[in-house]
């Protein structure tokens, strides 16, 4: 993102939940975004109901005026964490607010002491494997006919990252 702007993941309150509604519009996209977590089209209820789940982190991506993204991290044990969801504004795409919004959750992944971040993305979806490339992840599986959209079977394809508290550490000073 630009220099000079104060860019945070602030948590995901009820206020915000409308601009994920408006922002998921379409069943293509809600199926790509949320996998079979959530039916089209988002409703708010359906929101509250998986955010109700305790090991579920959710986060606004913003600067003080601009909604940019929405991430989330999933605790699956003591030390590790899925990384879930990850969705930029059309608006903000390609200027780096996903590897941004990324590197800001793995330093609050690091702080709750998780020492590994894992996470699935469609095999089509090549924007998002690039970055979570860039940041580290790397390819541990791929898996074929559990998720299909439309009669068409999406390839997911599982990535994970080894954290390293001391190099957050020296990279935020």
């Amino acid at each position: 993102m630009s220099k000079g702007i104060d860019v945070t993941l602030d948590a995901f309150c009820p206020q915000d939940y409308q601009q994920l509604i408006d922002w998921i519009n379409s069943p293509e996209l809600n199926y790509l975004w949320g996998g079979p977590a959530y039916d089209f089209p988002l409703t708010t209820q359906q929101i509250e109901y998986h955010l109700s789940n305790s090991q579920v982190s959710a986060y606004l991506y913003r600067d003080e005026s601009k909604v940019i993204g929405y991430i989330e991290l999933f605790e699956t044990s003591a030390d590790t964490a899925r990384v879930c969801r990850v969705f930029v504004s059309p608006k903000f795409r390609g200027r780096g607010a996903a590897k941004s919004m990324l590197e800001q959750l793995e330093t609050i992944s690091i702080t709750r002491g998780y020492q590994t971040l894992d996470l699935c993305v469609f095999s089509h979806n090549d924007s998002a494997i690039r970055c979570y490339q860039q940041l580290g992840f790397g390819e541990i599986k791929r898996e074929l006919g559990t998720r299909s959209f439309e009669g068409e079977n999406w390839e997911l394809l599982y990535m994970r990252k080894s954290l390293d508290a001391t190099q957050s550490q020296s990279s935020n000073n």
